[in-house]
């Protein structure tokens, strides 16, 4: 695909994917979030969320689940969003948390932090908040949840982007402070390297014992 056509492509994405945020600006709401989380199956580390405000004239292109974007496009694109953005706002919940309350739980309860950061950010309540295929029940705000969300909608899509290169960054962190088990390689998901790591140092603080049980 040349140069120009791509670009047309990419508008065109672009003009799909606000097609849920356009039709709720048609419907009178001002500020629409977009929300999204990462890390819900990893073995160490945190689940992490984001919620994010994106202007009506939102423009760039190439938004996308972050799961298909490469790492050095993930980190371009989320600098891009955070300039553009009206408000973005960061949740998460850590092992112990995720240990406690099961990781659903702990996912939502990172949404909803997210959320309430980007509304202190923003100044203002948020009038609707589009979720991927997760709905806050005790959240009072108009939501819809959209399932594979992130693919759908360019708010939850850049949600996603900002809560996975967060939570990378965190994983690489860890990775210098655990070696053994290559969290800035995995960021925490059962690879093979990651396994032969807590055979040989047992298991460290950012673990999830709720998920590792047979190594307790």
């Amino acid at each position: 695909m040349k140069k120009a056509e791509r670009e047309i492509f990419l508008q065109q994405k672009l003009i799909e994917m606000k097609r849920y945020e356009t039709a709720l600006y048609q419907q009178g709401a001002i500020f629409v979030a977009g929300v999204d989380e990462v890390g819900r199956g990893p073995l160490a580390g945190p689940v992490v969320a984001a919620s994010v405000i994106l202007p009506p004239d939102f423009q760039v292109l190439g938004v996308d689940d972050s799961k298909k974007l490469s790492e050095k496009k993930r980190n371009e694109l989320a600098g891009l969003i955070r300039e553009a953005a009206v408000a973005y706002g960061i949740g998460m919940c850590n092992e112990k948390v995720i240990d406690e309350i099961n990781i659903l739980e702990a996912t939502k309860l990172a949404m909803k932090e997210a959320i309430h950061e980007s509304e202190r950010m923003l100044g203002a309540t948020v009038d609707h908040i589009l979720l991927d295929a997760v709905r806050l029940k005790d959240l009072p705000r108009p939501q819809t949840p959209i399932i594979h969300g992130d693919c759908l909608s360019v708010s939850i899509a850049a949600a996603s982007i900002i809560a996975k290169v967060t939570r990378d960054a965190m994983m690489a962190e860890y990775g210098l402070i655990y070696p053994q088990y290559c969290f800035e390689q995995n960021k925490g998901y059962g690879t093979e390297a990651h396994y032969r790591g807590i055979a040989e140092a047992g298991l460290c603080k950012i673990h999830r014992r709720s998920f590792l049980k047979k190594y307790l």
